[in-house]
Protein backbone atom coordinates (compact mmCIF):
# COMPACT_ATOMS: atom_id res chain seq x y z
CA UNK A 1 0.00 0.00 0.00
CA UNK A 2 1.33 3.44 -0.90
CA UNK A 3 2.45 5.80 1.85
CA UNK A 4 1.07 8.76 -0.08
CA UNK A 5 2.74 11.99 1.05
CA UNK A 6 5.29 10.11 3.13
CA UNK A 7 6.95 9.00 -0.11
CA UNK A 8 8.08 12.61 -0.39
CA UNK A 9 10.49 11.82 2.46
CA UNK A 10 11.81 8.71 0.75
CA UNK A 11 10.86 5.29 -0.54
CA UNK A 12 9.92 2.51 1.83
CA UNK A 13 12.88 1.76 4.05
CA UNK A 14 14.41 -1.60 3.25
CA UNK A 15 16.47 -1.67 6.43
CA UNK A 16 14.08 -1.39 9.37
CA UNK A 17 17.00 -1.57 11.83
CA UNK A 18 18.16 1.89 10.72
CA UNK A 19 16.68 4.49 13.08
CA UNK A 20 14.59 7.17 11.43
CA UNK A 21 15.64 10.75 12.06
CA UNK A 22 13.07 13.24 13.30
CA UNK A 23 13.19 16.85 14.48
CA UNK A 24 10.47 17.94 16.88
CA UNK A 25 9.83 21.68 17.12
CA UNK A 26 7.57 22.57 20.01
CA UNK A 27 6.85 23.16 23.65
CA UNK A 28 8.68 22.07 26.78
CA UNK A 29 6.82 22.30 30.11
CA UNK A 30 6.93 21.18 33.67
CA UNK A 31 3.59 19.54 34.50
CA UNK A 32 2.06 20.08 37.95
CA UNK A 33 -0.44 17.22 38.28
CA UNK A 34 -3.08 16.82 41.01
CA UNK A 35 -5.26 13.71 41.37
CA UNK A 36 -8.92 14.33 42.28
CA UNK A 37 -11.90 12.05 42.62
CA UNK A 38 -13.81 14.15 40.10
CA UNK A 39 -13.13 17.34 38.18
CA UNK A 40 -14.34 20.53 39.90
CA UNK A 41 -17.31 22.58 38.79
CA UNK A 42 -17.00 26.32 38.22
CA UNK A 43 -16.22 28.06 41.51
CA UNK A 44 -15.75 24.78 43.40
CA UNK A 45 -12.75 23.85 45.56
CA UNK A 46 -11.77 20.19 45.91
CA UNK A 47 -9.10 18.41 47.94
CA UNK A 48 -6.51 16.54 45.87
CA UNK A 49 -5.60 12.96 46.65
CA UNK A 50 -2.05 13.30 45.33
CA UNK A 51 0.35 15.62 43.54
CA UNK A 52 3.37 15.07 41.26
CA UNK A 53 5.72 17.21 39.15
CA UNK A 54 6.67 15.59 35.84
CA UNK A 55 8.26 16.74 32.57
CA UNK A 56 5.72 17.60 29.89
CA UNK A 57 4.82 19.89 27.01
CA UNK A 58 3.40 18.49 23.77
CA UNK A 59 6.66 18.98 21.89
CA UNK A 60 8.81 17.36 24.55
CA UNK A 61 6.30 14.54 25.06
CA UNK A 62 6.32 13.70 21.36
CA UNK A 63 10.11 13.89 21.19
CA UNK A 64 10.48 11.49 24.11
CA UNK A 65 7.81 9.18 22.67
CA UNK A 66 9.57 9.02 19.30
CA UNK A 67 12.95 8.36 20.94
CA UNK A 68 11.54 5.53 23.07
CA UNK A 69 10.21 3.97 19.87
CA UNK A 70 13.71 3.91 18.40
CA UNK A 71 13.96 7.15 16.40
CA UNK A 72 16.95 9.48 16.53
CA UNK A 73 15.31 12.71 17.71
CA UNK A 74 16.33 16.35 17.91
CA UNK A 75 14.20 18.70 20.01
CA UNK A 76 14.03 22.41 19.18
CA UNK A 77 12.43 24.49 21.91
CA UNK A 78 12.89 26.96 24.73
CA UNK A 79 13.05 26.89 28.52
CA UNK A 80 13.67 29.55 31.12
CA UNK A 81 16.92 30.28 32.85
CA UNK A 82 15.34 29.16 36.11
CA UNK A 83 15.20 26.31 38.60
CA UNK A 84 12.31 24.61 36.76
CA UNK A 85 14.24 24.06 33.52
CA UNK A 86 16.22 21.02 34.67
CA UNK A 87 13.03 19.29 35.83
CA UNK A 88 11.32 20.06 32.53
CA UNK A 89 14.28 18.71 30.53
CA UNK A 90 14.85 15.55 32.58
CA UNK A 91 12.77 13.23 30.39
CA UNK A 92 14.35 14.48 27.16
CA UNK A 93 17.82 13.93 28.54
CA UNK A 94 16.95 10.48 29.85
CA UNK A 95 15.66 9.52 26.39
CA UNK A 96 18.91 10.76 24.76
CA UNK A 97 17.09 13.39 22.71
CA UNK A 98 19.46 15.87 21.10
CA UNK A 99 18.60 19.34 22.45
CA UNK A 100 18.65 22.65 20.59
CA UNK A 101 17.45 25.08 23.25
CA UNK A 102 16.88 28.77 23.70
CA UNK A 103 17.02 30.08 27.27
CA UNK A 104 14.56 32.90 27.81
CA UNK A 105 11.76 34.10 30.09
CA UNK A 106 10.50 31.40 32.48
CA UNK A 107 10.01 27.69 31.87
CA UNK A 108 6.52 26.77 30.65
CA UNK A 109 4.10 25.17 33.08
CA UNK A 110 0.98 23.05 32.76
CA UNK A 111 -1.53 22.85 35.61
CA UNK A 112 -3.32 19.50 35.31
CA UNK A 113 -6.20 17.91 37.20
CA UNK A 114 -6.82 14.19 36.64
CA UNK A 115 -9.95 12.47 37.96
CA UNK A 116 -10.55 8.85 38.96
CA UNK A 117 -11.71 7.94 35.44
CA UNK A 118 -8.57 9.36 33.81
CA UNK A 119 -10.27 12.49 32.45
CA UNK A 120 -8.35 15.73 32.82
CA UNK A 121 -8.44 19.51 32.79
CA UNK A 122 -5.30 21.34 31.65
CA UNK A 123 -4.24 24.98 31.79
CA UNK A 124 -0.93 25.83 30.07
CA UNK A 125 1.27 28.78 31.03
CA UNK A 126 3.47 29.16 27.89
CA UNK A 127 6.43 31.01 29.38
CA UNK A 128 9.51 30.44 27.21
CA UNK A 129 7.46 28.46 24.68
CA UNK A 130 6.03 31.75 23.40
CA UNK A 131 9.57 32.82 22.49
CA UNK A 132 10.90 29.80 20.57
CA UNK A 133 12.85 31.31 17.65
CA UNK A 134 11.65 30.33 14.15
CA UNK A 135 13.89 27.72 12.53
CA UNK A 136 13.79 25.54 9.41
CA UNK A 137 15.57 22.31 10.38
CA UNK A 138 14.77 20.36 7.19
CA UNK A 139 14.34 16.59 6.99
CA UNK A 140 11.35 15.06 8.79
CA UNK A 141 9.73 17.51 11.20
CA UNK A 142 6.93 17.13 13.74
CA UNK A 143 5.31 20.24 15.22
CA UNK A 144 2.37 21.17 17.47
CA UNK A 145 0.52 24.41 18.24
CA UNK A 146 1.86 25.22 21.72
CA UNK A 147 4.35 27.55 19.99
CA UNK A 148 3.65 30.68 17.86
CA UNK A 149 2.42 30.42 14.28
CA UNK A 150 5.65 31.84 12.86
CA UNK A 151 7.57 28.98 14.50
CA UNK A 152 5.23 26.40 12.93
CA UNK A 153 5.43 28.02 9.49
CA UNK A 154 9.23 28.23 9.64
CA UNK A 155 9.48 24.59 10.72
CA UNK A 156 7.40 23.57 7.71
CA UNK A 157 9.60 25.45 5.25
CA UNK A 158 12.31 23.24 3.83
CA UNK A 159 11.00 20.08 5.53
CA UNK A 160 11.08 16.94 3.40
CA UNK A 161 8.15 15.65 5.46
CA UNK A 162 6.14 17.89 7.79
CA UNK A 163 3.68 16.52 10.34
CA UNK A 164 1.47 18.83 12.41
CA UNK A 165 -0.42 17.82 15.53
CA UNK A 166 -2.88 20.73 15.52
CA UNK A 167 -3.32 21.00 19.27
CA UNK A 168 -4.39 23.21 20.88
CA UNK A 169 -6.42 23.84 17.74
CA UNK A 170 -6.42 27.09 15.77
CA UNK A 171 -6.44 27.82 12.04
CA UNK A 172 -2.95 27.70 10.47
CA UNK A 173 -2.19 28.79 6.92
CA UNK A 174 -0.38 25.68 5.69
CA UNK A 175 -1.11 22.17 4.47
CA UNK A 176 1.11 19.64 6.24
CA UNK A 177 2.04 16.29 4.74
CA UNK A 178 0.37 14.71 7.79
CA UNK A 179 -2.23 16.44 9.96
CA UNK A 180 -3.06 14.82 13.32
CA UNK A 181 -6.19 15.99 15.16
CA UNK A 182 -8.93 14.74 17.43
CA UNK A 183 -12.53 15.05 16.29
CA UNK A 184 -12.97 18.50 17.89
CA UNK A 185 -9.69 19.86 16.54
CA UNK A 186 -10.68 18.59 13.11
CA UNK A 187 -13.60 21.03 13.13
CA UNK A 188 -11.06 23.89 13.30
CA UNK A 189 -8.14 22.53 11.25
CA UNK A 190 -8.96 20.37 8.21
CA UNK A 191 -6.12 20.90 5.74
CA UNK A 192 -3.63 18.07 5.32
CA UNK A 193 -2.49 15.80 2.52
CA UNK A 194 -2.98 12.88 4.89
CA UNK A 195 -5.24 13.45 7.91
CA UNK A 196 -5.35 11.31 11.06
CA UNK A 197 -8.42 11.83 13.25
CA UNK A 198 -8.59 10.29 16.72
CA UNK A 199 -11.82 9.30 18.46
CA UNK A 200 -10.65 8.39 21.96
CA UNK A 201 -11.69 4.86 22.87
CA UNK A 202 -13.22 4.61 19.38
CA UNK A 203 -9.76 4.51 17.80
CA UNK A 204 -8.61 6.55 14.81
CA UNK A 205 -8.94 6.87 11.05
CA UNK A 206 -6.72 8.10 8.24
CA UNK A 207 -8.15 10.17 5.39
CA UNK A 208 -6.65 11.17 2.06
CA UNK A 209 -8.55 13.70 -0.07
CA UNK A 210 -11.52 13.19 2.27
CA UNK A 211 -11.56 9.41 1.67
CA UNK A 212 -10.93 7.01 4.53
CA UNK A 213 -7.88 4.88 3.78
CA UNK A 214 -7.32 3.17 7.15
CA UNK A 215 -9.03 2.68 10.51
CA UNK A 216 -7.87 1.10 13.77
CA UNK A 217 -9.06 0.61 17.33
CA UNK A 218 -6.91 0.61 20.49
CA UNK A 219 -6.41 -2.42 22.74
CA UNK A 220 -8.45 -2.35 25.94
CA UNK A 221 -6.74 -0.75 28.93
CA UNK A 222 -7.93 0.60 32.26
CA UNK A 223 -7.71 4.40 31.90
CA UNK A 224 -5.59 6.24 34.46
CA UNK A 225 -4.54 9.54 32.85
CA UNK A 226 -5.13 10.62 29.26
CA UNK A 227 -2.70 13.56 29.43
CA UNK A 228 -0.11 12.28 26.92
CA UNK A 229 -2.17 9.72 25.03
CA UNK A 230 -2.48 12.00 22.01
CA UNK A 231 1.24 12.72 22.07
CA UNK A 232 2.06 9.01 22.13
CA UNK A 233 -0.32 8.47 19.22
CA UNK A 234 1.15 11.32 17.15
CA UNK A 235 4.77 10.33 17.68
CA UNK A 236 4.13 6.66 17.00
CA UNK A 237 2.18 7.38 13.82
CA UNK A 238 4.94 9.61 12.46
CA UNK A 239 7.74 7.21 13.36
CA UNK A 240 5.84 4.21 11.97
CA UNK A 241 5.17 5.93 8.64
CA UNK A 242 8.78 7.10 8.36
CA UNK A 243 9.89 3.52 9.01
CA UNK A 244 7.98 2.55 5.87
CA UNK A 245 5.10 0.69 7.53
CA UNK A 246 1.81 0.61 5.65
CA UNK A 247 -0.92 2.92 6.81
CA UNK A 248 -3.06 0.32 8.55
CA UNK A 249 -0.12 -1.03 10.55
CA UNK A 250 1.08 2.48 11.42
CA UNK A 251 -2.37 3.49 12.64
CA UNK A 252 -2.78 0.31 14.70
CA UNK A 253 0.58 0.91 16.38
CA UNK A 254 -0.30 4.54 17.08
CA UNK A 255 -3.60 3.57 18.72
CA UNK A 256 -1.78 1.03 20.89
CA UNK A 257 0.81 3.61 21.93
CA UNK A 258 -1.94 6.02 22.93
CA UNK A 259 -3.72 3.31 24.92
CA UNK A 260 -0.57 2.43 26.87
CA UNK A 261 0.00 6.11 27.72
CA UNK A 262 -3.61 6.49 28.90
CA UNK A 263 -3.15 3.55 31.30
CA UNK A 264 -0.40 5.33 33.26
CA UNK A 265 -0.12 8.51 35.32
CA UNK A 266 1.81 11.49 34.04
CA UNK A 267 2.93 12.66 30.61
CA UNK A 268 6.43 11.46 29.79
CA UNK A 269 6.50 8.67 32.42
CA UNK A 270 3.54 7.10 30.60
CA UNK A 271 5.09 6.92 27.13
CA UNK A 272 5.77 3.36 25.87
CA UNK A 273 8.96 1.82 24.58
CA UNK A 274 9.12 -0.15 21.34
CA UNK A 275 9.22 -3.41 23.33
CA UNK A 276 6.09 -2.47 25.30
CA UNK A 277 4.32 -1.62 22.07
CA UNK A 278 5.27 -4.97 20.56
CA UNK A 279 4.05 -6.78 23.67
CA UNK A 280 0.58 -5.21 23.77
CA UNK A 281 0.08 -5.77 20.04
CA UNK A 282 1.00 -9.44 20.45
CA UNK A 283 -1.35 -9.98 23.41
Amino acid sequence: MSLGPVTKFGARRLLRDMAVELTVVGSINLDLVARVERLPRAGETLTAGGFVRVPGGKGANQAVAAARLGAHVRMVGAVGDDALADEALAGLREADVELELTRTATTGLALILVDAAGENQIVVVPGANAQVPPTSPGGAVLCQLEVPDEVVLAAARGADFFALNAAPSRPVELEPDLLIVNRLEHEVVRRGKLVAVTYGAGGAALFEDGREVARATPPHVDPVDGTAAGDAFAACLVVSLLEGRDRGDALTRACAAGAIAASRLGAQPSLPTADELTAILAA
